[in-house]
């Protein structure tokens, strides 16, 4: 028989998907370049460095352990009760930043608690859905799950962080769609969505939130005030055209009448300078790295693996969809990050530490069957 003779030994990184970080490091880099041409000397700049610096640390640390422990029933319901602690102590001791108080400022930086609970929910929904995967026609674990999701999300809304809140629930209804829902019960919850709303409507959404859903109906409706986020957001994106102004000439922002332009804008303040072939190319990175984690999610070692990187890409595409929606006017101004690409710290760890987390579940995932390399057969018996 002929023996086969493994080359390069264990490398303590060899499970790294090198492409996967190569895109998503490429987005940090064009939001960098976005940040950049605001100004000479941009303090968002500097600080994203740091921010994007401390994020490839914490990637490489967590795609070293082996996460069989967040199987453990206690371990997830000990991360989801510090989460929903962490989330309810917002209100007391949580700074208000423009209307919202939604982070603790620590000093040096702020800390916000959605980033982190996005990441949880993926988390404690596929632990639940791994075990309950068979019987998951039962509409009781819709509710069940469902009321995991609700929690996190009644919490995030009360702060108020619409965006985050809708992030919250995508992960939910698109993992409770990857577990395996009947049509029937995705009727049921469409209808039962429905009434929420209009309840919400009537007794839960501020004025303000209204305007913004109404200014989304009508956005060119008033553009000196409700409309007027929204307008300047679709200005700055029409205006880049097919190639864009040039970087450091996008006036929309370098002028300042793109608000947020590093956070909640980033995405109009890139298409401006970058045109639409800028554009293809950012949703060409996204694509890659939500292919890069199906395609983990595929070979996962258990449901649970599969499950988790499944709710991961759709963590990501909500995002991605939701901001660039919103950059564009096909959604109401919710006011969320650009995953990889927006200014801050919090989100930026979050995102790049859920990556090293499946960079460790890729280790240990079921192997692909190929033909043995010939050049590596050293003899024969």
């Amino acid at each position: 028989m002929p023996t086969v003779r493994r080359r390069g030994g264990s490398r303590i990184f060899s499970h790294i998907d090198w492409f996967l970080l190569a895109a998503a490091l490429a987005i940090s880099f064009l939001g960098l370049a976005t940040m950049r041409s605001f100004s000479v000397q941009n303090d968002f700049f500097d600080r994203q460095i740091i921010w994007i610096c401390l994020s490839l640390v914490v990637f490489f640390a967590a795609s070293v352990p082996d996460y069989s422990f967040l199987r453990r029933t206690q371990v997830l319901s000990a991360l989801y009760g510090i989460i929903v602690f962490g989330l309810t102590l917002i209100f007391v001791f949580g700074s208000v930043v423009k209307g919202a108080q939604n982070r603790f400022n620590l000093g040096f930086f702020f800390v916000q608690p959605a980033d982190p609970a996005k990441l949880i929910l993926v988390a404690v929904l596929s632990k639940y859905f791994a075990r309950r995967h068979v019987e998951i026609a039962h509409i009781r674990h819709i509710f069940v799950s469902g009321a995991y999701a609700l929690a996190l999300c009644v919490l995030v809304f009360l702060q108020p962080d619409f965006g985050s809140a809708l992030i919250i629930f995508a992960i939910w209804f698109g993992m409770v769609l990857v577990a395996g829902i009947s049509w029937k019960h995705l009727a049921v919850l469409l209808i039962g969505a429905t009434i929420v709303f209009a309840g919400l409507w009537h007794f839960g959404l501020h004025q303000y939130q209204k305007d913004r859903i109404l200014t989304f109906i009508h956005p060119l409706a008033n553009i000196q005030t409700t409309g007027y986020n929204a307008y300047q957001s679709t200005v700055a994106v029409g205006s880049g055209e097919l190639f864009g102004k040039g970087i450091g000439y996008g006036t929309q922002s370098k002028l300042q009448f793109l608000p947020e332009y590093q956070t909640d804008f980033i995405f109009a303040a890139f298409a401006e300078e970058w045109g639409f072939v800028g554009v293809v190319i950012l949703i060409g990175l996204f694509t890659v790295v939500i292919v890069r984690i199906l395609a983990i999610s595929a070979r996962g070692a258990d449901n649970f693996d599969m499950l988790f990187a499944a709710g991961i890409a759709i963590y990501f595409t909500a995002q991605f969809l939701v901001h660039a929606g919103m950059n564009m006017g096909l959604l109401p101004i919710t006011g969320t990050t650009m995953p990889f690409m927006s200014y801050g710290g919090s989100h930026l760890l979050t995102e790049y530490f859920a990556l090293g987390i499946l960079m460790s579940m890729r280790k240990h995932a079921r192997p692909t069957l190929q033909a043995p390399d010939q050049t590596e057969i050293v003899g024969a018996v």
